[in-house]
C-alpha cells in the first residue's frame, strides 16, 4: 500500500546544463529560490517536476531523468502536488481540448480556472458527504460537522476582501465560482489577470482539503499588486498550513511578512562541474 509523505526534504538535480549539480534542502513550510536573471531559478523549478506528465497529480519518491526527490519519511512513496502557471498567455490555436471545453476559455489562466471549477465541485461533494456522515453520529461528531465548511467560508471571505475594491463578491449560493458585481453575475474568466491568478492560487490550496501537499509557483508575483504580493504566502498558509511552498521570485514584497529566512540563493545550492577526459566532474 502506498504511503503519503508530509513534505519534500530534498531536491537533487544532476548535470544541470551539463555544468552544475543542484542539492536543495527544503523546509516543510516555505521555500523561496532567489537569484539574478538567467541563473536558473525557473529551470530548477521546472526540472523538479518535468518528469511528471500532468499539471497536478503525485510526486513519486526516487530518481528519474537526473532528478532525485527525497521525502521526509523514507517509507513514503508519493505526495500530491500542484503547479501554478502565473502568466496569462493566449491559448495556442492547436489547444483543441481547452477551446472545446468552454468558449470563454481563451488563455492559460482561463484553462487553469476551468480545470479548478471541476475540482471545486468534487471538493464540495466530498465535504457534503463527510458532513452527512458526521451529522448521523453522536454529539461530538455532529459538532465536528460544522468545522468542515470553515475552510470554504475562509476562502470566500478572502476573495471578498481581495476583490472588494472593485465591488466584486463571490456568490455563496452558487456551486461554481461565480462573482457578483453591482447586481450582475460575473464569470471568473472575465476577471483581470491579477485577479485570476490570485483566485487560481487560493482555490488550488482550498481544494487540496487541508492535506499535506506541495505547491510549485514560478514568480507568483506576476500581475499581482504589491499588497497582494505581501499577503500571498500568509493567505496560503492560513488556508492550508499543511501545504509546502516551493517558489521562485524577484519581488522583495513576497518575503516581507516574515519569510526572509526561507530564501535560498541559487549559488548556495549549486556545485560547479569541470571537464576531465571529456566528462564533467565535480570541482574541488
Amino acid at each position: 500500500m502506498e504511503q503519503q509523505a508530509n513534505y519534500i526534504q530534498q531536491i537533487e538535480i544532476r548535470g544541470l546544463w551539463d555544468r552544475y549539480d543542484i542539492t536543495w534542502n527544503l523546509r516543510p513550510d516555505v521555500n523561496i529560490l532567489s537569484g539574478i536573471n538567467g541563473i536558473g531559478k525557473s529551470t530548477i523549478l521546472n526540472r523538479s517536476v518535468h518528469y511528471l506528465e500532468q499539471l497536478s497529480g503525485q510526486i513519486k519518491n526516487g530518481e528519474r531523468e537526473g532528478v532525485r526527490i527525497t521525502f521526509d519519511d523514507p517509507a513514503a512513496t508519493f505526495i500530491p502536488y500542484d503547479v501554478i502557471r502565473s502568466y496569462d498567455r493566449p491559448l495556442i490555436m492547436g489547444d483543441f481540448t481547452a477551446r472545446m471545453a468552454d468558449a470563454n476559455v481563451k488563455s492559460e489562466l482561463d484553462w487553469q480556472l476551468y480545470l479548478l471549477q471541476r475540482r471545486y465541485l468534487d471538493y464540495q461533494v466530498n465535504i457534503g458527504n463527510r458532513m452527512i456522515e458526521l451529522l448521523s453520529g453522536d454529539e461530538r461528531q455532529r459538532a465536528q460537522a460544522a468545522d468542515l465548511s470553515a475552510p470554504k467560508r475562509k476562502f470566500q471571505d478572502m476573495m471578498d476582501q481581495l476583490f472588494g475594491y472593485t465591488r466584486k463578491t463571490i456568490d455563496r449560493r452558487s456551486n461554481e465560482i461565480i462573482f457578483l458585481q453591482d447586481g450582475d453575475r460575473l464569470l471568473p474568466y472575465k476577471l483581470s489577470s491579477g485577479e485570476k491568478q490570485m483566485l487560481i492560487i487560493l482555490l488550488t490550496v482550498l481544494v487540496r482539503d487541508g492535506v499535506h501537499c506541495v505547491l510549485f509557483m514560478d514568480e507568483p508575483e506576476a500581475s499581482l499588486h504589491i499588497e497582494w504580493q505581501q499577503k500571498l504566502i500568509g493567505m496560503i498558509r492560513e488556508l492550508n498550513p499543511n501545504v509546502q511552498l516551493i517558489l521562485t521570485t524577484h519581488s522583495p514584497a513576497v518575503i516581507m511578512e516574515g519569510w526572509l529566512d526561507a530564501v535560498t540563493e541559487v549559488s548556495d545550492i549549486s556545485e560547479s562541474l569541470r571537464m576531465e577526459n571529456g566528462k564533467w566532474k565535480m570541482e574541488n
